[in-house]
Formats: C-alpha cells, structure tokens, sequence
C-alpha cells in the first residue's frame, strides 16, 4: 500500500489509506508503508509514498514511474545467474557444462545446491563481469565472474587411448573414455564442483568404443552400457529473465564401433554427437568421432536488480541488454570482459 497526504483545514493533515503501517505519531514523524516491488499499488496515484524493500529505498510515484527520493541509500539488492563456459568434448567422451550459480528464491544453483544469497551492491561502484568461453575440444571451459561469484569452467571429456581418460573436474566433471591398453577396466567420470555442478559419466569397463556423457548441472552425466554410450546430464530451469529458460546441460558420449552412435546431449544446451555446446548456456561439448573434438558453449551472466537503477559498462568491454518489467531490470551479458556499474 501507498499513502498520499494533504493539507486540510485549520492546520490539519489528512493522510488518505492510512494503515497502521502509515500514520503519524506524537512527535510528528511519519510512518510510510513498506513492502516489496510487488506489492506496489496495481494502479498508483502522483504523489504516492512508499518504502521499498528492494535495497531500503524510499520512492515516490510522479505520475509516469516509481522514482527513488533523494539519495537516501547507495545500496541494493540484486539476483543473479552466472555460468561458465562448458568443457570440449573427445572423440568419444562428452565436456561437462560449464559451473552454475543461481540467487533466484525458489530455484537451484548446479549439483542440486540451493540458491545461493543475493548480491549487496552499492551504486557507481565498478564490478567484474567476465563471459568464460566454451573450452575448445579436450579442454576445459572458462570461468565466469560476477563481482565475488565464480562459476567453474566445465570439465574436459576424457581422451581415449590415453593416460587421461578419466573426464576432467570442472563445474561439471567430463565424461570419461576407455584408457591406453584397457578397454575392460573400470573409471569415474570427472567430478563435478559443489553447489555448480554433477559429475561426468564414467568408463563401464565393457568392450567396444563407448565412452560417458559430460556432467549437467542439474544432474550426473551417464556411462556407457556395454557397447552404448553415456548420455549428457541434464540442466537447470531458470525463470530470472522472466521466462523459464533451461541452461546447463552436459555433452553427448559416442560409440566408435556401434549404432546409435551417439547418446543424447543434456537439456540446456548439451551437444549432441559432434555438436558443440549451445552458445550462453555453458553446455558441453557432444563427442564427435571420427570427427574432431568439438568446444563446449560459451557462459553467460545474468543480473536482476531493482528498475530505480541504471546499469553501465564503464570502459567498455561486454556485449549486453537490458529488459526491463515487472519493477526490475534484467541485464543479459553474453560475451566479453569487462566492469559494471550502476546508479
């Protein structure tokens, strides 16, 4: 609720919708509603007052906005969703996605981890934000930053006929292949970070040429069964933008010598047979044999924060948009390195 006040007669002040959240006391001060964004009046008058939760900051409506008054505070409170670049895949091994670190009340962050606590920020204070790059084939993907979060780039699939065939630790762990000389022996996929992401798919030890799909965010990637390969984790929903959108997702482990040849890429981005991660959602990288190894997909950072403020990219660097609804702003930054700011 708001409240609007006026003068009335005999020096007396008449205050319109008062609540016991809004009244005047002896001492003449006034006590003004205080809720959330959401709880603002569906249809505002000029004039309205209120305190809003988001960042402590008193506004005012002027007919057009809610507009904050004067320069009572230079903090806020503000969500985010940042994942880094998932891992590249091997012939026959699937990358990991990329690590996932999610605000949102009501969602997960990777490896079934809550969501983790909102950000404080100040206004014309600059913060790191860095898109990590999708790894290129049997590397690892980068990490992407937002002020003091840091997802993990996604794992590395294992290489086949190697001594590194065990899938690399990442956000999520890559999926692992069949070792130099022991096609029969048994390994774990590479593990995934906590609170980020699942580990990857492992070797089964059966013959043949199959290899494990890359860890998701939201869930392990899987082994291959006997001559069948391992199929990327699945992902995490996320409806920060104000749409569900699934990121996340790990990369698809192939057979060299048997149909299907390929298993299936996670949801959210998850290559499928020699298909790369999808770009902005930290999906790894499908194996491709006999083909090359194929990169992950690039990360992405997400910042919701109160629509009072003004998002900037001082010294340039980041390719981003801003959307704003619902008493938010949602900044979608898709690539670069770089600081922001807001006022």
């Amino acid at each position: 609720m708001a409240i609007t006040i006026s003068g009335g007669s005999a020096g007396t002040t008449t205050i319109e919708g008062q609540t016991d959240g809004a009244k005047i006391d002896a001492t003449g001060a006034l006590t003004i509603p205080v809720g959330t964004t959401a709880q603002r009046p569906g249809t505002p008058a000029k004039g309205m007052l209120r305190l809003n939760t988001a960042g402590d900051v008193v506004e005012v409506y002027n007919g057009t906005a809610w507009v904050a008054v004067g320069d009572q505070t230079n903090n806020f409170l503000a969500d985010f969703l940042v994942i880094a670049g998932g891992g590249g895949s091997s012939a026959v091994a699937g990358g990991g996605a990329g690590g996932y670190r999610c605000s949102v009340t009501g969602e997960l962050s990777g490896g079934g981890g809550p969501a983790e606590t909102e950000l404080t920020l100040t206004t014309e204070t600059n913060y790191t934000v860095t898109v990590g790059g999708g790894g290129a084939g049997q590397t690892i993907g980068s990490d992407s930053v937002f002020s003091t979060i840091t997802s993990t780039g996604g794992g590395r699939a294992g290489i086949q006929n190697t001594a590194n065939n065990v899938g690399g630790t990442g956000g999520s762990g890559g999926g692992s292949a069949y070792p130099l000389g022991g096609v029969g022996n048994v390994y774990p996929g590479g593990l995934g970070t906590a609170n980020q992401g699942f580990d990857g798919g492992g070797h089964a030890g059966a013959s043949g040429g199959a290899a494990g799909g890359g860890g998701g965010a939201g869930a392990v990637g899987t082994a291959n069964t006997s001559v069948l390969p391992g199929n990327g984790g699945n992902g995490v929903a996320s409806s920060i933008t104000g749409s569900s959108v699934t990121r996340g997702g790990g990369g698809a482990g192939f057979n060299e010598v048997a149909s299907p040849p390929a298993g299936t890429g996670g949801s959210g981005g998850g290559g499928a047979g020699a298909t790369a991660g999808t770009v902005n959602t930290g999906g790894g990288g499908g194996a491709s044999s006999p083909g090359a190894p194929v990169a992950g997909g690039s990360g992405v950072v997400i910042i919701k924060y109160p629509d009072f403020r003004t998002i900037s990219n001082p010294g340039g660097g980041l390719t981003f948009t801003t959307a704003t609804a619902g008493g938010f702003s949602v900044t979608t930054v898709t690539a670069g390195t770089g600081n922001v700011s807001f006022a």
